[in-house]
This record gives structure tokens, sequence and C-alpha cells, in this order.
């Protein structure tokens, strides 16, 4: 067997680790805006329907409008529909959001990559697998001046240094953090 078909395979099954580790991980699903959210309300199939998370965070149901989705869980959104119908209702009801599309959970990557764009994340993905899904550096990218730009919940938006030569070679690999949705990678 050649050396490259063994680096090819070793660099498959490290890529296939890395997702089963991701999809082991225990971080909660924060709701973003673009997903589509299907709401069940328990024997009330009239109020049961999907809807969009709005670019503003919120969603619009019938009998209580507007809810704010912005920095919650599924299960945090199903709670505060509940609350809000039980102004309406005799009970408390039983409601289920649960995420049929997440559509806006999304990385950016620009600059001296291959595929610059928006990519739609599924599981936690971390710079390098960021920089994988763009096609790798480019032969000019500046590989140790590599930012992640992050806005924070309270709109400030900060700035992370990301040095992939180091990361690259084994070492730092702490460095290698994992990305939030709407984080932007640019590759100078």
């Amino acid at each position: 067997m050649s050396h490259c078909i063994i680096r090819n395979m070793l660099l498959s099954l490290s890529g296939f680790l890395l997702l089963i580790s991701a999809a082991a991980s225990s971080e909660p699903y924060y709701v973003n805006p673009g997903d589509m959210l299907r709401v069940d309300v328990w024997s009330e199939d009239l109020l049961s329907r999907d809807v969009l998370v709005r670019p503003d965070g919120f969603i619009s149901l019938p009998m209580i409008g507007e809810i704010d989705t912005s920095n919650s869980t599924p299960p945090a959104v199903s709670e505060i529909i509940a609350q809000a119908l039980s102004k309406y209702m005799k009970d408390t009801p039983q409601v289920v959001v649960s995420v049929q599309a997440v559509e806006g959970n999304k990385i950016y990557v620009m600059g001296k990559v291959l595929r610059p764009g928006e990519y739609n994340i599924t599981s936690e993905t971390d710079i390098i697998q960021a920089l994988a899904l763009a096609g790798g550096l480019n032969a000019f990218a500046a590989e140790n001046d590599i930012l992640i730009l992050r806005r924070e919940a309270d709109g400030e938006q900060t700035s992370i240094r990301f040095e992939y030569a180091t990361v690259k070679g084994g070492e730092e690999i702490h460095t290698n953090i994992v990305l939030r949705s709407r984080d932007i990678v640019v590759v100078p």
C-alpha cells in the first residue's frame, strides 16, 4: 500500500473520529434565526405548526403572538410557549419544540481559502474543520494571522487570533476552538 493511500486513510479516520466526538458532545443547541421549528401542543392541533425563526429571533404563534427565541434552547422555548398559552387554557399545556431544519446555524469562511462562503453546520465545528469545509488555505494565505470574528449576545464583537501552522504541526491544539453560530473565519 502506498504512503499516500495510508496517509489519506488516516486523515479520513481522524475526520471520522472528530465527527463522532462532536456528535457525542453535551453542548445544548441554541435556536438561531433562519431555523425551522416544529411547535406541538398536546391535544391542540390548531395550535401545532412549523414556524420559521425570523432574523430578529422571534416567532409568531396564534393566541400568544410574538415569542423571542434568542439565546434559548428548544426546551426553553417550549416552556415559554406553555406559560404563555396557560393564560388562555384551564391547565398549562404540554408543548414540545423541535428543530426541523438548522438553516440558521451557519459559519462564514472568507479570504484566502479555496471555497470561501457560508456553511451550515449540524454539529460542533472547530476552526480546522471550518477550513477543511472551505477547501483549505490557498498558497498565499497568511496561516498564522487567521482571525475568528464573533459577536457576543450583548452585540459586542470580539476577535480571536488563530495560528494554523502550530495546530497543523500538532502543537497548541487547545487553540483549535469550537466555532459558534455566525462566527466569521478570516484568512488574510
